[in-house]
């Protein structure tokens, strides 16, 4: 489903290059569920960000099927981002004054979607992640799992090709982050949805489909 061939993403710093991604291969099936684990600062949430059409590459391609990502024009991968990636992030970047419902249903509102039918499918997804009686609640008064089931929510409700997550449990206690890992596998397992995760626990990097370690600009498979 996703073919990544040749990806290269450099930053100048000062007189210097930084080579970032030196040229990594991928290619990601539908429905599979991998892993990218590595060190601080050796650029798996930049490669995240290529992935999704969030940050352009130096050279490369990020292909979606036939879809050539980076082929496009600005407005045609922002409207390709919005309408096939899903994001979860450690931070859930929940909007505060707003419930839960209305968190979930905001990406289908500027989609444009009748509010009804936002409301319907977001009171759904709660209901999937185990807040159905808690889709009023406003982020404040959520625990942190409960605002990053949310955040699952609110990344699926468009029912997005692929859920890009980058340390999707990396500001949770153990427990929680267990619990949050665990709903990801059963929405990957009962629904098909492809995942690829940033993560530095690599406890629950081994339950994915495919481990993948990055260090020195590449990605190389974990035994």
């Amino acid at each position: 489903m996703i073919d990544i061939h040749q990806l290269r993403k450099n930053f100048r710093s000062g007189d210097e290059t930084l080579h970032i991604l030196s040229g990594i291969d991928l290619q990601v099936g539908k429905g599979e569920m991998l892993a990218i684990v590595g060190a601080s600062g050796v650029g798996k949430s930049t490669f995240l960000h290529i992935v999704g059409g969030l940050e352009k590459p130096t050279s490369g391609t990020v292909r979606y099927g036939d879809l050539d990502v980076y082929s496009q024009n600005a407005d045609s991968v922002a409207r390709f981002r919005n309408e096939r990636v899903g994001f979860v992030f450690q931070f859930h970047h929940l909007l505060p004054e707003f419930s839960a419902l209305e968190n979930v249903m905001m990406p289908a509102l500027i989609r444009n979607m009748d509010r009804e039918q936002a409301a319907g499918i977001a009171a759904s997804l709660l209901g999937e992640v185990g807040l159905g009686a808690r889709i009023h609640h406003r982020p404040g008064e959520l625990s942190g799992g409960e605002q990053q089931r949310v955040a699952v929510a609110r990344a699926l409700v468009l029912r997005p090709d692929v859920v890009l997550a980058d340390e999707p449990t990396g500001n949770l206690d153990s427990h929680t982050g267990e619990a949050v890992h665990e709903l990801l596998k059963t929405l990957n397992r009962e629904k098909g949805i492809t995942f690829i995760i940033v993560t530095h626990n690599d406890h629950l990097a081994r339950r994915t489909d495919r481990v993948f370690r990055m260090a020195d600009g590449n990605l190389s498979r974990e035994a």
